[in-house]
Parts: C-alpha cells; sequence; structure tokens
C-alpha cells in the first residue's frame, strides 16, 4: 500500500451490531468501492423512502400502519445515512498545525466549524 493506512467506517454493522472498520490508504481498494457503491446505494434508497413516507403522511386517511410502516423505513434509512455521514467525516482532512486549526469557518447555522470533534466522535486510531 502506498502512503498512510486510516480507518473506514463502512456502511453496515458487523453481525454483532457493532461497528465495523475498514483499514486502508488513499487508493481504497475493492472492498472500499464496495462501500462506495453501498453507500450511493443507501443515500439513494433514502430518498425513496423519504418520497413515499411525503405521500403517506400528506394522506390524512392512510392507515395506521402504513404511516407506522414508513416511519420503520425512515428510521432504518436515516440509521444509514447518519453512519455514511460520519464515515465521511472522519475521512475529513485535519488541519496540520496550529495556524490552520485558527481558521475557522461559519456554518450555516452561524456556529462556527472547526477540525476538532466533539467526544465521543473521535477518529479510531490509526493502524500501521
Amino acid at each position: 500500500m502506498d502512503g498512510p493506512t486510516t480507518l473506514r467506517l463502512l456502511p453496515w454493522p458487523s453481525s454483532e451490531g457493532k461497528p465495523c472498520y475498514l483499514a486502508t490508504d488513499a487508493n481504497g481498494g475493492y472492498l472500499s468501492r464496495l462501500a462506495d457503491e453501498a453507500e450511493a446505494e443507501q443515500i439513494a434508497t433514502g430518498s425513496e423512502v423519504l418520497s413515499h413516507a411525503h405521500e403517506v403522511l400528506r394522506d390524512p386517511l392512510a392507515p395506521r400502519s402504513e404511516v407506522h410502516y414508513a416511519a420503520i423505513r425512515l428510521a432504518e434509512c436515516l440509521t444509514d445515512a447518519l453512519r455514511v455521514a460520519e464515515s465521511r467525516g472522519l475521512r475529513l482532512p485535519f488541519p496540520d498545525d496550529a495556524d490552520d486549526a485558527e481558521e475557522a469557518v461559519d456554518d450555516v447555522d452561524g456556529t462556527q466549524v472547526t477540525g476538532e470533534r466533539e467526544p465521543g466522535h473521535e477518529q479510531p486510531s490509526r493502524g500501521r
């Protein structure tokens, strides 16, 4: 492998329901491409489910079971989307020096965003 090895959060959990990580470099590989395809499919599915949920929720006479099913599917898709967002966020580059860290960007809601992560959202330790 060329370049440093990083851990990538994969878009699927382990059989025990725990997060799965892939040790990879910048070039990726078969599993990285498979994960990219899975992420794209999860986002597309989420869009389809959201569209269907809007239809169900617009109908005041929609059966309770249909609304319940839409909510279950929305929760599944949100779980997938949050995992994809976390995985992609973990792969964003961090500033290399203190000068870069001082440069904060205003987010849409006016909060300042830096390269630091909230507690509990740390990047997994890097393999060698």
